[in-house]
């Protein structure tokens, strides 16, 4: 199944790489490659992860990765990557959709 990102999601994998570069510029660009391959398998079992509480309603589903929380939805035609967000943060208050 295809894998979509959203403008937030490419957003917050840019924030991801700046943050990590100002202690390590090739692990920023190694660690952006690793999580776009678990994105990648996200289009292989979309349901594999579970629905995530705070969102149920719109079926986002939240897959772990190290420190990060990777949202999506998946539908028919493709699994939506809505944010990719530190553990850490708030994601409760952060809008998840493009809108």
């Amino acid at each position: 199944m295809r894998v979509v990102l959203a403008a937030r999601a490419r957003a917050d994998l840019r924030d991801i790489a700046r943050f990590i570069a100002r202690d390590n510029p090739v692990r920023a660009v190694s660690f952006v490659r690793d999580i776009q391959t678990s994105l990648r398998a996200l289009g292989e079992q979309p349901l594999a992860f579970p629905v995530e509480p705070r969102f149920e309603r719109l079926g986002v589903r939240r897959k772990p990765y190290r420190d990060y929380l990777i949202f999506y939805l998946p539908t028919d035609a493709a699994v939506n990557i809505l944010r990719i967000l530190h553990g850490a943060r708030d994601y409760a208050a952060l809008p998840l959709a493009d809108r």
